[in-house]
Order: structure tokens, then C-alpha cells, then sequence
């Protein structure tokens, strides 16, 4: 079978030939482009997937949105300072600036500045919501789908939950939960508005080419626990969930960092897949435990190998005893993929990719 033969098995609860292996390269193959190592449109290209097919490791598109933004009635000024990027919005009813700053030894950038500050933003916030237009950009999918051939599947995201949204990208967790709580009703007026917003990017993303859609949740417990997730986030998941099972597609959720606390939620939400399942060392559940906790027998567990087990820190040894372990678990049922709890690294060595596909053909056959 191929890998695209064994995903689409698990995805419609049937049983392949041995556990599927896909894994999210995007960040470790980032890495080598700014090291002059892979040329610049790499990832774009269909070298990329000949090259997910040379490690033997599944393919599925991580980090694209299949529309653009606009931003009407609003003056939007970019520009940068060294490493630092910057983004300022005008409106009628104010101005708001965030600011995100490049680190060279990680190969990715943080947020040192939120949009969102105060309740004193709620008003722009708004005003940028009410004023914002998507538009279909399905382009890359399509080129994707024609690329991707027998080594995987298209994926393409929604836009995460308006609450997640804010926390991950415009706000924060410090300031979100305080405007939650001390001004409950100026936060939920701005969630309502970003969610009609959001609505209509959520409808262009299902009618993608895409043949999976994920909402990026990026979530994780000791940030947003069983409270927020059913104030903000499970009516929002569940629509979305709903509308791209009429579509006739699968819905996927990333939730790649602590799991003991929103897990069983989660999974009650209808989702086909929990994706980027991140255990021990660097989550806080061991992988044996996992489907005790998301016990909906109908939900897909993907991941189990947490993205440090990739690098040096790690010995050959506690590597090949961790996967092994896991790949144990996975053949027992076809509810599993084997996957990067979230990613590659930077720092990662590509014999332990390629270790990982010796040990599924050699292991992971099912009971």
C-alpha cells in the first residue's frame, strides 16, 4: 500500500496494510532554506514531496490558508527594524500595533507586541473585523493536489476559533483573560464580530480544493482550560465540524501541546482527527494513556513522537525504544498515525526520519 493508500484506510475506520507514518517537515525544511541548503521555493515545489517520499514519510500540507485577507476602511502600515517586524492599523475608531521579532538560532519569531492590549483596543478591533474581507486563493491547493500523488493527502486550514485566534496571534493569554473577565461583555461583542468574519472564511476553506480541512487550534491546556473551551471555542469547532462533514471531507484539530486537561473535550467535539498528539518527554501524558482520555472509539489519535525525540538531545537508544513503543500501541487498532508531535525541528537529523519508516515497515503491521 502506499502512504496515501494507508491514510485514507484510517480516515474511513478501515484497517491498511501497517500503521501509517506522515510527518510535518514545513519547520525543519524552513530551516534549510535559510541555511542555503534547499533553494528558496523548496517547500513549494515538487521536490518537496519527492523528498518526503526519499525519507518514506507521508505527506500532508501544513500552514496554508486557502484565502486572502483585505482589510477595507483601514490604513495598514508594515515595515521591519532589524529583526523586528511591525504591523500598525488605522481605523476611524483608533489604532492598534503588534510586533513580532526573528530569532536567528530557532528560525522562527515570536510576538513581542499584541494588537489587542487593553479594553481601551476593543473599539479598532472591532472596526477591523466589521471591515474585513476574505477571498478565495486556491491556487496552491490545486498545484498541490496534482503534486502530491500517492505520498499523501491535501490539507488545507479554517481559520482557528475567534478566541483562540486572540490568544495564539492578537492578544495573548494574559490579556484575554483579563478582558474576560473584566469586561465580559466588550470581550464577547468582539468574538461575536470576528465570528461572523470568520464565518465566511471558514465557508471559502471547506469549498477548497482541499481534501482534509484543520482548525489550527494550536492549543493546549495549562493556556485554556475546560472553562474557555466551552464559553469560546466549542460552539464554533462543532459548527465547522459539521459543515465539513457535509462537504463530504475530514476535520482535523492541531492540539500539540498539554493534553490531561481538554482532551476528552476535544474529542467529544465530532472530530475526525486529534492531530500533532504531543506525550512524554515533552508532553504531559504517556502515549499509553492517550485513548483512555479522548475515549470516543470513532476519533483518529496522529502523533506520538514529540519533535525533540528528532534531535541529538535524545540518544539513539531512548529513540528507537520511544517509537517502538508507540508503534506497539498503534497496531493494536486502526484509530492511529504515526506523526511528529508537531514538528521536525531545526536541529533535527535526518537519519532519525529515516529511522522511524524502517521501524513502522519492520513493526508496525497490525495484530
Amino acid at each position: 500500500m502506499t502512504p496515501r493508500d494507508r491514510i485514507l484506510k484510517i480516515l474511513n475506520h478501515e484497517q491498511p496494510d501497517r500503521v501509517p507514518w506522515f510527518g510535518d517537515l514545513d519547520y525543519w525544511a524552513t530551516s534549510l532554506i535559510k541555511r542555503g541548503l534547499k533553494p528558496a521555493n523548496f517547500i513549494q515545489s515538487s521536490d518537496y514531496i519527492h523528498w518526503h517520499r526519499d525519507l518514506d514519510v507521508g505527506f500532508y500540507l501544513q500552514g496554508y490558508f486557502p484565502f486572502k485577507t483585505n482589510y477595507l476602511n483601514c490604513q495598514v502600515r508594515d515595515w521591519n527594524e532589524g529583526t523586528r517586524r511591525f504591523r500598525e492599523i488605522d481605523t476611524p475608531m483608533g489604532s492598534v500595533r503588534e510586533c513580532w521579532e526573528y530569532i536567528p538560532a530557532s528560525f522562527t519569531e515570536g510576538p513581542i507586541e499584541h494588537f489587542l492590549k487593553t479594553e481601551d483596543d476593543l473599539p479598532a478591533m472591532k472596526f477591523i473585523y466589521e471591515n474585513i474581507l476574505f477571498e478565495p486563493d486556491y491556487d496552491f491547493a490545486a498545484e498541490r493536489l496534482l503534486q502530491v500523488g500517492d505520498q499523501g493527502i491535501v490539507l488545507c486550514y479554517l481559520p482557528k476559533s475567534p478566541f483562540m485566534h486572540l490568544v495564539a496571534l492578537e492578544a495573548g493569554i494574559e490579556s484575554v483573560t483579563l478582558l474576560a473577565m473584566l469586561n465580559p461583555e466588550g470581550f464577547s461583542e468582539l468574538l461575536s464580530v470576528m465570528k461572523m468574519a470568520f464565518d465566511k472564511a471558514a465557508r471559502i476553506a471547506v469549498d477548497s480544493p482541499a481534501e482534509v480541512l484543520m482548525i489550527p487550534e494550536n492549543l493546549s491546556s495549562e493556556m485554556v482550560g475546560p472553562q474557555f473551551f466551552e464559553s469560546y471555542m466549542r460552539e464554533y469547532q462543532e459548527q465547522w465540524i459539521g459543515e465539513i462533514r457535509k462537504a463530504g471531507k475530514h476535520s482535523f484539530i492541531h492540539i500539540d501541546g498539554t493534553l490531561r486537561g481538554l482532551l476528552r473535550e476535544e474529542a467529544s467535539t465530532g472530530f475526525t482527527v486529534l492531530e500533532a498528539l504531543t506525550p512524554k518527554p515533552s508532553g504531559d501524558m504517556a502515549f499509553s494513556d492517550i485513548a483512555s482520555l479522548a475515549n470516543n472509539p470513532d476519533t483518529i489519535l496522529w502523533g506520538g513522537i514529540p519533535g525533540v525525540c528528532f534531535t541529538n538531545h535524545i540518544s539513539d537508544t531512548e529513540f528507537d525504544r520511544h517509537v517502538c513503543e508507540v508503534i506497539e500501541i498503534m497496531r493494536r487498532e486502526p484509530r492511529y498515525v504515526l506523526g511528529v508531535a508537531d514538528q521536525v525541528p531545526p536541529d533535527g537529523l535526518e537519519y532519525r526520519v529515516r529511522r522511524v519508516g524502517e521501524l513502522v515497515n519492520k513493526l508496525g503491521h497490525y495484530k
